[in-house]
């Protein structure tokens, strides 16, 4: 069922640099699709399939939230059918998304995130884009909206690429943004095509940080630019924080740097052009728990008589983020 709908994907990748590893790009997809054996998959299936078969009369990748369609453009009974079938995919993290009308208030608020970037990197316009740990596509949509030639994420958890999915249900096959089940390491080795390349949440999930940032150089193509964002700490160069178990609830936390350290980590990989184009701490406008995402999100994170601090005793979330080219 899902891999039919990635066939546009493959003839768009037909026309870009990746074409040498378009074989291998497909075989990927139909594996890591159905190799895992999820159970949760028929139940997702049966939910595209229930979709209400409606034709957006609008679609906007450039605004706050990914729009699809008009509520004029789905009778209301149709529109209920539509939110049981989305929310049949909860948690929603990313976002904010609307389908005809039907308002998803997801955990993040990611245009927040994207309106601190967005003018301090190259414009993407006839890019060639790849989105580490893509989660549902949010970004590499908003990606559509600065008229990339492909914004391609890639993220192992399937629920999160479903998702995605379900938004091209309703999108036309030239719409050039995808997430598709890969790891960075199912990607075929060196494959230095991608002219900008995001990691975002994603480098103090690696227990090789460094590791991360050289995979990431060989995918770069000659001056190819780094959009990199992830949790620091305060501190001098050299500085790093390895939490002893949990970090604000997360189990798969490793090194969290100053950003001194980080700046330090890009130049030993041989980056250059190294800027440190922001530097935020979390705040509950941007992370918590809504209808679409009602597990534990960033305030129960926090110790509830110090806000400053996690749940553990460490810093409270910071992010920083860098722009740096190959």
């Amino acid at each position: 069922m899902f891999n039919q709908i990635y066939q546009p994907l493959l003839d768009q990748i037909g026309n870009t640099d990746l074409h040498p590893w378009l074989d291998d790009i497909a075989r990927g997809i139909q594996d890591n699709l159905y190799a895992s054996n999820n159970g949760h998959l028929p139940g997702w299936i049966n939910s595209f399939e229930r979709m209400p078969q409606a034709l957006p009369s609008c679609l906007h990748y450039d605004q706050e939230a990914i729009t699809i369609g008009h509520p004029n453009d789905l009778p209301e009974d149709q529109r209920h059918v539509l939110k049981e079938c989305l929310g049949s995919l909860r948690p929603w993290r990313k976002g904010p998304w609307n389908y005809f009308g039907v308002e998803l208030d997801t955990e993040w608020r990611s245009n927040l995130k994207w309106d601190r970037l967005k003018n301090a990197i190259s414009p993407l316009q006839d890019r060639l884009v790849l989105d580490i740990g893509s989660g549902n596509g949010y970004y590499a949509y908003r990606m559509a909206g600065e008229r990339t030639k492909l914004a391609l994420g890639i993220d192992p958890y399937l629920l999160y690429v479903v998702q995605s999915l379900f938004a091209h249900r309703y999108l036309p096959e030239s719409v050039p943004s995808w997430v598709i089940p890969f790891s960075i390491e199912q990607l075929p080795e060196a494959i230095p095509a991608f002219n900008s390349v995001f990691s975002m949440g994603v480098l103090y999930h690696r227990r090789s940080p460094l590791d991360h940032l050289f995979e990431i150089r060989s995918l770069l193509a000659p001056e190819g630019e780094l959009i990199l964002e992830t949790l620091v700490v305060n501190g001098s160069e050299g500085y790093s924080l390895l939490p002893k178990g949990r970090y604000a609830k997360m189990r798969n936390t490793w090194f969290i740097p100053s950003c001194l350290t980080l700046e330090a980590w890009l130049k030993r990989c041989g980056y250059r052009g190294i800027n440190l184009v922001d530097v935020s701490s979390t705040t509950f406008e941007e992370q918590r728990s809504t209808e679409w995402m009602h597990f534990d999100s960033l305030r129960t994170f926090l110790d509830p008589k110090d806000p400053t601090k996690t749940i553990e005793g460490y810093p409270a979330p910071k992010r920083a983020i860098f722009v740096a080219s190959r």
